[in-house]
C-alpha cells in the first residue's frame, strides 16, 4: 500500500469503524426474519404490487417492492425472458415503467419514448415517439447525454428532453399532449433528471452546475405543461421562494437574501446549484425534497462565503413553493461533493419516540439521517472512504474540515478522499421496510486536485479543477452496502472491481439487485449480504432495476444495460464495459413473453427509427 493511501486509511479510522462491517462475524445473528432498525417506510401512493408507475415507485423513494414470487430458493434459476435494444450509445440511467399491460421506455438522447405491449408474446412495440431535441444540447451537456428517468400521470408519459423542452406523449397513442419550454440550451443548462409527478403537478429541476448557471427548480400543471411556480436556487429570497416560513434549524442559514451575500459581488447569478436529482413527497407535510448541485465555478477561492444555497437540501411546500426548510451538507463546497442525491423517507425509532426523517447519502462521504420536519441532523456519520473532514458537528450542522483537504490554485494537493464523484453518486438506493436497511452502491477512491482560476464564458465549462482519480485501500474501486440509518453504520458489505453506479431495488423477499460497471447483475440476501445469483451482461450497468407483475402473473425484474454518464471517469480501467443499450427482462426459468414454439408474427404496431451513430445525429 502506498503511504498516501496508507495516510488517508489511518484519517478514515477514527470517524468510520465499520469499514470492516462486510465480515460475517460484524453481521448480526438474531435478525433472520425481524427488522435491523425497526425503520418504516410511507409507501403512498400505494400502486398495485405489480406495476412500477414512477422511477422510485413511491414518493418515499424506496425503490421497494413488495412482490415475493421470486424469492431466495428459487432466485438462482433466473433466465433472460427477452430483451430489447433501443439502438442509442449513450449512457442508460432510467428505469422502465410498468403500467397495466404496457412498459414505458425513454432514451438517452434523442430522448425516443417507447410503448411495449406486455401482453403479447416478445413484447412487441405498441409506438414510438420521436421528440427531435435540438442537437446543440449535445455541446452543452456536462456528463453524457444521459435521462435518469421518465414519469406516469393522468394517462400522459412525461419526461424531459436534453434541449430544455419537458414533454406530455399521451400513453396510449405516443401523440405529443404538450411540450414547453423550460430554458435555454444554448446558455448551458440542459435537464436529464427524472421528472416528478404528485397530483396535479409535475417537478422539474435543471442541469448544468459545471456551466455558471443558475439552477432554478419549478412545478408544472399535468395537465398542459403551465409553470405553476418558479424557484431560483441562488439570488435574492423572492426568486427564490425564501418567506416567512422559512425556517431552517441552524442559525447560520438564517437571514435575508443569504444567496447573494454569501457569495462575492454578483457571482451568485452564475453559482450553479442546479438541483438536477431525485424529488421526494412527503404527503402528510405536503412537502417535496430535493438537493442542489456543486457551486460555480468549482474553483472555490474565486467565491470566498458559504455560497447557500449550493451543495444542500431543500423542503418546500408542494403547492407554493414556499421554502420551508435548507440545509447545506457542505459549506462553500471545495470538492465538487453536491446535494443532489436522493432523499428517502422514513420513520424511526430515536429516543423513546417516532421521528420522521430522511437519509441521504452524500458525496461527501457522510450518511446524514435528518428530521424531514424541522432539518435537524440527527445522525451524520462516514458511510465510506473519506478524509477531508474529521466529523459533522451535530450541534451546529457544520462539517469539521481538516487543513489538509483544502485546495491550493495551481498546486496539486494529494490525497483527498472522496474525490469530485464522491462516495455514492447519484445512483439510487433502497430502503427494505422489513428489514429496516438502506442499501446501495458506494465509490471507494481518492484524488489528487489541482485548481486553477477560471473566466465566466456562457455556454461554456465553468470549472477549474483538474483530478486525478485513485482507488482507495484494498484496490477495488466500488462496493454495494447495507446501512443502519438509526446508529449510522454498515451492516455488511460487497467489494466489486470497479465503481457501483447502478441503482437499487429491494423486495418484499429480501432480496436485493444491483449492477455492476463491468456488466454484472446480482441478487443478494437483504439480510446477510450473500450474493444468491449474477448473471454477466453485454454492457456495464448504471441505470436502476425494477421489478413488475406482467399480465400472465409472473413476477419479473428488468435492467437497462449500456455504461457510460459519469461513470465514463472509469473508461480505461481494466473491466470497464463496451457501450450499449439494452433492456434486460428476467424471470425464473425465462418463462413468460419472450417464449414460444409457434410465434411466428411480431405483432407490433409500429416500427422503431433507425439508429445511428451518435457523432452523426447532428451532422
Amino acid at each position: 500500500m502506498r503511504k498516501s493511501l496508507l495516510v488517508a486509511a489511518l484519517l478514515c479510522g477514527a470517524a468510520f469503524p465499520a469499514l470492516s462491517a462486510g465480515t460475517p462475524d460484524a453481521r448480526p445473528a438474531n435478525k433472520s426474519a425481524g427488522s435491523f432498525t425497526g425503520a418504516t417506510a410511507n409507501l403512498a401512493p400505494n400502486d398495485p404490487p405489480g406495476q412500477w408507475i414512477r422511477q422510485a415507485r413511491d414518493y418515499a423513494n424506496t425503490r421497494y417492492s413488495p412482490l415475493t414470487q421470486i424469492n431466495k430458493a428459487n432466485v438462482g434459476r433466473l433466465r433472460v425472458a427477452w430483451t430489447f435494444s433501443d439502438g442509442q450509445m449513450y449512457g442508460h440511467e432510467g428505469a422502465p415503467l410498468v403500467v397495466g399491460d404496457t412498459m414505458y421506455l425513454v432514451t438517452p438522447f434523442p430522448n425516443i419514448a417507447y410503448a411495449l405491449d406486455l401482453s403479447k408474446t416478445g413484447a412487441p412495440i405498441k409506438w414510438v415517439y420521436q421528440p427531435n431535441p435540438d442537437p446543440r444540447a449535445i455541446g452543452e451537456a456536462c456528463c453524457d447525454k444521459v435521462l435518469r428517468g421518465w414519469a406516469y400521470a393522468d394517462g400522459k408519459l412525461i419526461y424531459n428532453l436534453l434541449d430544455d423542452h419537458t414533454v406530455a406523449v399521451d400513453a396510449q397513442t405516443g401523440k405529443e399532449v404538450w411540450r414547453v419550454l423550460l430554458d435555454d440550451v444554448t446558455k448551458g443548462p440542459t435537464l436529464t433528471q427524472a421528472a416528478f409527478v404528485v397530483g396535479d403537478k409535475v417537478y422539474i429541476g435543471s442541469s448544468g452546475g459545471e456551466l455558471g448557471t443558475n439552477g432554478w427548480f419549478q412545478a408544472l400543471n399535468v395537465k398542459d405543461g403551465h409553470t405553476v411556480w418558479k424557484a431560483f436556487m441562488n439570488g435574492p429570497d423572492d426568486g427564490a421562494l425564501i418567506g416567512p416560513d422559512f425556517k431552517p434549524f441552524y442559525s447560520w442559514m438564517k437571514g435575508k437574501d443569504l444567496g447573494v451575500s454569501s457569495w462575492p459581488g454578483e457571482m451568485w447569478k452564475q453559482g450553479a446549484s442546479a438541483p438536477w436529482g431525485w424529488v421526494s413527497y412527503d404527503p402528510d407535510l405536503n412537502e417535496i425534497y430535493y438537493g442542489t448541485s456543486n457551486p460555480g465555478p468549482r474553483t472555490p477561492s474565486q467565491r470566498p462565503g458559504l455560497n447557500l444555497w449550493s451543495s444542500a437540501v431543500f423542503a418546500r411546500d408542494a403547492n407554493t413553493g414556499q421554502a420551508k426548510w435548507a440545509y447545506q451538507f457542505t459549506p462553500h463546497d471545495e470538492w465538487d461533493y453536491d446535494g443532489v442525491n436522493e432523499n428517502v423517507l422514513i420513520e424511526i425509532p430515536w429516543k423513546g419516540s417516532r421521528r420522521k426523517v430522511m437519509v441521504h447519502f452524500n458525496r461527501n462521504g457522510f450518511a446524514y439521517t435528518i428530521d424531514r420536519a424541522s432539518g435537524e441532523v440527527l445522525v451524520a456519520e462516514p458511510f465510506g472512504l473519506q478524509n477531508w473532514a474529521s466529523k459533522i458537528d451535530l450541534t451546529t450542522g457544520m462539517p469539521v474540515v481538516n487543513d489538509a483537504a483544502h485546495p491550493v490554485v495551481e498546486k496539486k494537493v494529494e490525497n483527498i478522499c472522496p474525490p469530485d464523484i464522491g462516495v455514492k453518486n447519484w445512483n439510487p438506493s433502497a430502503f427494505s421496510p422489513r428489514t429496516g436497511l438502506l442499501y446501495a452502491g458506494v465509490f471507494n477512491s481518492c484524488m489528487d486536485l489541482t485548481n486553477h482560476i477560471v473566466q465566466y464564458i456562457p455556454g461554456a465549462p465553468y470549472d477549474g479543477m483538474e483530478m486525478v482519480r485513485k482507488a482507495g485501500p484494498g484496490g477495488n474501486w466500488g462496493e454495494f452496502i447495507a446501512w443502519d440509518p438509526v446508529a449510522g453504520k454498515r451492516i455488511w458489505s460487497i467489494k466489486e472491481n470497479l465503481y457501483v453506479w447502478s441503482g437499487a431495488v429491494v423486495t418484499g423477499s429480501d432480496l436485493v439487485f444491483y449492477g455492476t460497471m463491468d456488466g454484472w447483475f446480482r441478487a443478494v440476501d437483504a439480510r446477510s449480504g450473500k450474493v444468491l445469483w449474477s448473471q454477466k451482461l453485454g454492457s456495464g450497468i448504471t441505470a436502476a432495476p425494477m421489478t413488475f407483475t406482467g399480465p400472465d402473473k409472473r413476477q419479473y425484474v428488468a435492467v437497462y444495460t449500456g455504461v457510460g454518464g459519469g461513470a465514463g471517469v472509469l473508461r480505461r480501467e481494466k473491466g470497464y464495459m463496451p457501450g450499449g443499450n439494452t433492456l434486460y427482462v428476467f424471470s425464473v426459468d425465462g418463462a413468460g413473453i419472450g417464449l414460444g414454439t409457434s410465434q411466428l408474427v411480431s405483432h407490433a404496431q409500429a416500427a422503431a427509427p433507425v439508429s445511428v451513430p451518435p457523432a452523426a445525429a447532428h451532422n
